[in-house]
């Protein structure tokens, strides 16, 4: 039975193009606001242009993101919640998990198009969804990665890091799946195995 006393909150981490708006994030916050979250929404500026491949500029653009999330949650009291979820997309992944490892959060995560540099933290109560042709990371070593912390990821074939590809249709089903695993996992007592798994 739901507690209509218990507080909850959610924590949307964007992409540096990939804003809350945006149909994954979009749809993962209206699941989250009917079951009664409080939803706040980070945002970054002033992120550098052109970093896609650059391993370097990418990890630069991860330091900016984390140091903005970290400014714009500093005054949240993480302890007078009782369910805490954080969602993140791409860069805000980095951001995300960071931000919950240095803070002990005990937080439900979902990693929309992981990058290479959000598994050096160690998470492990997470799910994950990554496309096959996604150009912003080493796909295997994703894989790898999630294996070797236990965290189960999806992957979709061919598609791109916004889970889509040229075919408007399949792009719809996989929206649709995506945003049904996410509520599943986030919201059923399912157990998920430490997994990578090919859609």
């Amino acid at each position: 039975m739901k507690n209509e006393s218990e507080r909850r909150l959610a924590v949307i981490f964007p992409g540096i193009g990939y804003h809350k708006d945006k149909p994954l994030l979009y749809y993962a916050t209206k699941l989250l606001q009917g079951r009664g979250y409080e939803i706040v929404n980070i945002t970054f500026r002033d992120m550098p242009a052109k970093i896609k491949g650059d391993r370097e500029m990418i990890k630069k653009a991860a330091e900016i993101a984390s140091l903005q999330a970290k400014e714009q949650l500093a005054e949240i009291d993480f302890t007078a919640y009782e369910k805490i979820i954080f969602i993140g997309k791409s860069i805000g992944t980095v951001a995300l998990a960071k931000f919950a490892g240095e803070h002990e959060i005990k937080a439900k995560q979902v990693w929309y198009t992981p990058l290479e540099e959000t598994f050096s933290y160690n998470q492990h109560e997470v799910i994950a969804f990554i496309g096959e042709d996604d150009p912003w990371s080493n796909v295997d070593n994703v894989k790898k990665y999630a294996l070797e912390q236990g965290i189960t990821l999806y992957s979709y074939e061919g598609s791109n890091h916004s889970l889509e590809s040229e075919n408007v249709d399949k792009n719809i089903e996989i929206l649709r799946e995506v945003i049904k695993k996410t509520r599943d996992y986030l919201f059923s007592r399912k157990s998920y195995s430490l997994s990578s798994k090919m859609i």
